[in-house]
Order: structure tokens, then C-alpha cells, then sequence
């Protein structure tokens, strides 16, 4: 294969990219909240109930966001159910489980503030109300004004957690979310709810539930536009929800050409309509592959605890091979190329069901999309540049009876603020052919020695677990540049950080 070349302008600025892209998420689903962040029994968690070893992973990677409770199960959740001393457990009618209660608004803000996380609060716009929303914001954000602020005072929580992250809904526009609504009805809703949210706290950010479909932001857009800072769009590129036949290494690769597609349609229905600078995108649910959850959404007359148990499945850390490390740093990396608006986005989830952390009564396990989150959020700049890379960059997969051509390195370049280093993301999806990239730095001169850290595993299928926590992890490897030039190679199935000082 030839060696390809990568010239990048670091005086080209593309644009600064937000940290919150490094966001996560938390459902009431399984055992993600329960027995995984909040385990008040376990010898492991804290006075408050919290996992230490999770708290320290998250704190690890500087989490910035957090968006919470749901996910399906907000749909058909009240938050007064779960604050106060005296609570009841409720049906959760999206996962037909008992919710105990237990974990709720003032839970999750002393999980945010252990990880050292904002708290993004997704309210239920679903079987709720635009007054049960506004309350919420009343209770987090309002210093001692009105019933709610007062309760909150009441519960032991003098100050206000001023929550600055706010969204109106989650799915609302798909059939299996509780309360779901059409087009037309979502923007009377959205508009509804935002006045009343902003009359309570002019300065929290709206963000409502979309996705990048011309007809639903037309409505969206057209009601309730002004009032918003944010839509909210979900990515979960291999549905595996009712069958768990994960793709194959091959067919995520081809997976990853996709990424950039709904930012592209977000993009020009925003500027159609005239909001392209004010409102954001936050892809505040996103993974590889979907969760699964057989036969909650068909209403088949399944048990529920038949449901429940197939969710164990979720958990099999075999599924999380070097495929879902690569394609989550191809998100990333297209995050980063559309750094002008894309500014939030929230791996889902956090801890188990496909989350970056297995928990489990003993420890944790620290899958491979663990280490690329380490990688960017420790080694990647705030200022994206300019970067092409030339040379053969092609392989392609089957799917089905058709050849698709994949893009086999992708490459990002950052800078520091201070101009002072570089970092270039390098992703190989190539199963198994390694490549060399010839970096090239012209009149840039490193004053120290260029560092590659590489993640890549002894296959494409390379995965941790319990017996073998280490199987993948980061390594670290020192070059010397010369004539403007670092010629790296790239391992197969690799995500690689080259950091340059300057």
C-alpha cells in the first residue's frame, strides 16, 4: 500500500470545537443508574450511594456533560416521584420494571458534581405537562421563589444546582415513545413548554427532541424556533434492538460513512429556516449499535420479567471489540470537522448496556470506547485546523450483493489555543493491512519529541473483560521528526493521537 501524506495548516482555523462533544448519558434502564452508578448497598460506593470506581473513571476522562433521566423512560417518569424522604415506587410503564425512586433530582446533581459533570436535564414531554417541566426548573434553578425552590430547601438542599441544560422531550416523533406526537402537535407542544420553562429561568438553554427530518423541524422551527437553542438528535447506526445480531467488523466500517449525513441534513434545514447561527446541534444519544430490549415496543404478550431478563445481553463485553472503538472515534472525529454546530453530544450510556464502563459488584471493566474518549479528551486541542490527507485511502466491504467503499484513514488535526502543539486524530479502519502516514510540518519544528498513543488490540475483535481487563488499553510511542516530516505507521484497526508540541 502507499504511504499516504497528511498536510496540515495550522493557521486555517476550522473552528473551536465545545468540550461538552464528550458528553454521556444515563438512562433508568437495566442497570445502568441501578447497580451501576448508584449502588448505596455495595462496599465500593460512598456515603451518598455513588460507585467511587465510577466516579474516578468518569472524573478520569473529564466527563463535561451528563444528560439524564431518559432515554424512553422519561416519557412516562415525574420527577416529584422521586424527591423528598417519603417516595413509592411507580410502574415504569417504557420498560415495564418497578422504579423504586430512589435515585432522582437531587441524586443526579451530587452524581454531577462527584464527576465533575454539568448536569442536562431531559424533562417529560410525553404523559407530562408544560407545568410539571417548568416546576422541575423551578425546584433546581430558583433560589427560594415559589412551592418547588421551597421543597428543595426543605429536602436539604439550601442552594439552587442551577441547571443550564434543558430539554423539551425525547423521541417524541417515534411510535414506542409514551406520549408520542406528530409533527404539528410537537411544535405547539415545545413552544408550550418553553415559554413557561424561561419565564421560570430566562437564562437555562432549550433544547427539544428531533431528528433530521425536513417536515418535523418545519413545525418545530416555525412554533417554537425563537425559543430554542438546541434540537436534539439521536445516532444508533446498527438496530439491533430486537434481535442482537451485532454487524461484523466489516459492515461498522462501512457504518462509519453514514456518521456524517444527519449533520449535514440538520445543517441545511437550520439555515433554511434562518437559524443556522443561533441553534446548535447536540447528538445527546449516540452509539455503534443500538440496546437491546426485545418485544417492549411490539406488545407481544411477553412477561415482563421475560423482557427484563433479556437485557442481560446488553452486558456481554465480547460485543465490545475494536469495531465500536473505530466507529466511535469516526464520531468524534466528523464532531470535531463540524465543530461550528455540533456542540454537544452524549455516548449512551455511560455504564453498562453498551456504556464505556462495565460495572459489576466486584469492580469495573473499561471497555475499548473507554480509551477513546481517554485519548481525545486528554490529547486533543480546542482549535480544529486544516488538514488533507492524499495518497490511496480506499478499501471496500460487502454488504449484501454491493461493494461500499470505505475511507480507510480518517484524520483530524487540532491546536492548542496558545499555538503552542498540535494533536492529529489518525483512525485506521482497515481489518487488516497497517498504514504509514508521512505527517507533514514544513517550517513547524517540534521542540520535543512526538508522541503516538495507539489503541488497536491483538485483532479486530480484540475486547476486556473481567479476566482480561487490559486486553486493550493505549500504548505509548516516542518518534523524532525530521525535514518537516513524521512518518507514523498506523496498526489495522487502530485509533491513534499524535501529539506535536510546538
Amino acid at each position: 500500500m502507499s504511504t499516504l501524506t497528511l498536510r496540515i495548516d495550522p493557521e486555517r482555523i476550522i473552528g473551536r470545537r465545545d468540550e461538552r462533544i464528550y458528553g454521556h448519558f444515563l438512562e433508568h434502564f437495566h442497570r445502568q443508574v441501578y447497580g451501576g452508578i448508584f449502588d448505596p448497598g455495595s462496599a465500593l460506593a460512598d456515603a451518598n450511594g455513588f460507585r467511587t470506581d465510577v466516579v474516578e473513571a468518569l472524573r478520569a476522562i473529564r466527563t463535561p456533560v451528563i444528560r439524564w433521566p431518559g432515554g424512553c423512560f422519561v416519557s412516562s417518569h415525574h420527577w416529584k416521584d422521586a424527591i423528598g424522604p417519603k417516595r413509592e415506587a411507580t410502574f415504569d410503564k417504557a420498560w415495564r420494571v418497578e422504579e423504586p425512586n430512589t435515585f432522582g433530582t437531587d441524586e443526579f446533581m451530587g452524581f454531577c458534581a462527584a464527576v465533575g459533570a454539568a448536569p442536562y436535564i431531559c424533562t417529560n414531554a410525553g404523559t407530562g405537562s408544560a407545568e410539571e417541566m417548568s416546576d422541575w426548573v423551578e425546584y433546581c434553578n430558583l433560589e427560594r421563589e415559589g412551592k418547588w425552590a421551597r421543597q428543595r430547601i426543605a429536602n436539604g438542599h439550601p442552594d439552587p444546582y442551577r441547571v443550564r441544560f434543558w430539554s423539551i422531550g425525547n423521541e417524541n416523533y417515534g411510535r414506542w415513545e409514551m406520549g408520542a406526537k406528530s409533527a404539528g402537535e410537537w411544535g405547539r407542544t415545545v413552544l408550550e413548554a418553553a415559554k413557561m420553562m424561561k419565564r421560570v429561568d430566562p437564562g437555562i438553554e432549550i433544547f427539544a427532541a428531533s431528528l433530521a427530518d425536513l417536515d418535523w423541524n418545519l413545525s418545530l422551527l416555525k412554533e417554537a424556533g425563537p425559543f430554542l437553542d438546541w434540537i436534539s438528535i439521536h445516532g444508533y447506526w446498527d438496530p439491533i434492538w430486537t434481535d442482537n445480531k451485532l454487524a461484523d467488523y466489516e459492515t461498522c466500517m462501512a457504518y462509519t460513512m453514514k456518521i456524517e449525513e444527519p449533520i449535514q441534513k440538520a445543517r441545511h434545514i437550520l439555515g433554511a429556516m434562518g437559524y443556522l447561527d443561533r441553534i446548535r446541534i447536540a447528538f445527546d444519544e449516540w452509539n455503534l449499535r443500538g440496546w437491546y430490549h426485545p418485544h417492549i415496543h411490539d406488545y407481544a404478550d411477553v412477561a415482563a420479567d421475560v423482557c427484563a431478563a433479556a437485557r442481560d445481553e446488553n452486558d456481554r463485553n465480547e460485543s465490545y471489540t475494536m469495531a465500536d472503538a473505530i466507529f466511535s472515534a469516526c464520531f468524534l472525529n466528523q464532531c470535531l470537522k463540524h465543530c461550528d454546530i455540533v456542540k454537544m453530544a452524549n455516548f449512551a450510556p455511560a455504564v453498562n448496556t453498551r456504556g464505556i464502563l462495565y460495572v459489576h459488584p466486584d469492580g469495573l471493566v473499561k471497555r475499548t470506547t473507554y480509551h477513546v474518549f481517554e485519548m481525545f479528551t486528554q490529547s486533543m486541542h480546542e482549535v480544529v485546523v486544516d488538514a488533507y490527507l492524499s495518497g490511496e485511502n480506499e478499501f471496500s466491504v460487502r454488504r449484501g450483493a454491493s461493494e461500499v467503499p470505505v475511507e480507510t484513514v480518517d484524520a483530524v488535526a487540532t491546536r492548542r489555543l496558545d499555538g503552542r502543539a498540535l494533536a492529529v486524530s489518525l483512525v485506521n479502519k482497515h481489518p487488516e493491512q497497517n498504514r504509514t502516514v508521512e505527517v507533514c510540518l514544513d517550517k513547524l519544528l517540534p521542540n520535543q519529541p512526538v508522541v503516538l498513543r495507539r489503541l488497536s488490540g491483538d485483532s479486530k475483535d480484540a475486547y476486556n473483560d473481567r479476566d482480561q481487563p487490559e486486553a486493550v488499553r493505549p500504548d505509548r510511542i516516542e518518534y523524532r521528526s525530521g525535514k518537516g516530516m513524521v512518518r507514523v505507521e498506523l496498526p489495522a484497526h487502530s485509533v491513534n493521537v499524535l501529539s506535536i508540541p510546538l
